[in-house]
């Protein structure tokens, strides 16, 4: 079994389609008030179902969070100074750890974003 879809529970889905949408620089395939699907370039598939309506219904939003590899270190910091400016909340600082550099960002629901880039050694 491969996993290629991914469905958050969000309170607005019109904020959340804004924010993936200049976060990820992909248009939704499908967009109303209730719901939004990305495809993304690989193939995956994120969608936004405001959390009124989900059957059954999931308890409470934020329990989330996306791995999203870059390149280099730099990459890291410098992804992390961007979404600072964009006002993407930042509750993680760029920080090397076991496992590479990463920062941890914040989505509108409090779906969490973990850019890193793997590898490194503190």
């Amino acid at each position: 079994m491969t996993p290629t879809y991914i469905l958050l529970s969000v309170a607005d889905v019109p904020t959340s389609r804004d924010f993936y949408h200049d976060l990820l620089g992909y248009r939704p395939i499908e967009d109303s008030q209730t719901f939004c699907l990305f495809v993304l370039e690989n193939g995956m598939k994120l969608g936004l179902w405001d959390e009124r309506g989900m059957t059954p219904p999931i308890q409470g939003t934020g329990g989330f969070e996306f791995g999203i590899p870059v390149d280099s270190e730099d990459e890291v910091d410098r992804v992390a100074a961007d979404w600072l400016a964009r006002g993407i909340s930042i509750i993680q600082p760029p920080v090397t750890m076991d496992f590479g550099r990463t920062f941890t960002a914040l989505d509108p629901d409090g779906h969490r974003l973990r850019v890193l880039h793997p590898g490194t050694q503190p």
